[in-house]
């Protein structure tokens, strides 16, 4: 059984688009009708994003950690609780495309490590894509680590001690835990998850802020672009 799981805090704007990927995902003919369940860790929420599972007949787990590291680790468990051999993670503010557990399952390796690409931007960040792209390594061995598009074997992912709750780069501490006890990976250059290009993001040092960082390149004065930002999480391990 493949077992999917997603952080979520807050998410309700996105959540559903993310699911609906993942359910023709998790239909593709190439997995040979292997089972594919999700958990979507719902960290804490506050919004609509526990009726939006409920809504989709998607599983949850509740926690109120404010931490990614540990929401991941947290559906994981779950996951594996129920039999999971492999575990795939996304975000709750991303799409998947059709094809992304088959390539996963496909690698014949312990770890999936794929990359990700901006969706829809808004105005004011209209050369936030191309600086991205031009500053990320593309194609095959590119060595990014992204939580969005990641997998692993259960027995690694246990070898290696799991998800550490991080509040950010709790992804990049697995895959470097995974490389120390020699698991084979996969540095697959498609299929590209899709995910949000926001700026305001929920966690100090997350990928948002590396997003914003390119802005300011082209707009120092950043805080008048962000001032709307909810509260960001700075709780776990500092």
């Amino acid at each position: 059984m493949i077992g999917v799981l997603v952080p979520a805090h807050n998410e309700a704007e996105h959540l559903a688009a993310c699911l609906r990927s993942l359910a023709v995902a998790a239909m593709h003919p190439g997995l040979g009708g292997e089972p594919v369940q999700i958990v979507v860790a719902l960290d804490a929420c506050s919004d609509g994003s526990a009726d939006v599972c409920a809504g989709m007949g998607v599983g949850t787990v509740s926690v109120q950690a404010r931490c990614v590291g540990a929401a991941r680790a947290a559906a994981a468990g779950i996951l594996i609780e129920r039999g999971a051999g492999w575990l795939a993670s996304t975000d709750a503010d991303s799409e998947v495309p059709s094809d992304w557990l088959v390539a996963q399952r496909g690698a014949g390796t312990d770890v999936f490590c794929g990359v990700v690409d901006l969706g829809e931007l808004a105005p004011q960040y209209a050369g936030l894509r191309s600086r991205f792209q031009r500053g990320e390594r593309w194609g095959a061995g590119h060595g990014r680590v992204h939580g969005a598009s990641l997998g692993v074997s259960t027995a690694a992912y246990r070898r290696a001690g799991g998800f550490a709750a991080q509040r950010c780069s709790e992804d990049v501490d697995l895959v470097r835990r995974l490389e120390a006890i020699g698991a084979s990976i996969c540095w697959a250059g498609a299929p590209v998850v899709i995910t949000s290009g926001r700026v305001c993001g929920r966690v100090a040092g997350g990928f948002a802020d590396h997003l914003a960082g390119l802005v300011a390149v082209d707009t120092p004065d950043l805080r008048r672009l962000t001032v709307a930002c909810p509260p960001i999480h700075r709780a776990c391990i500092p």
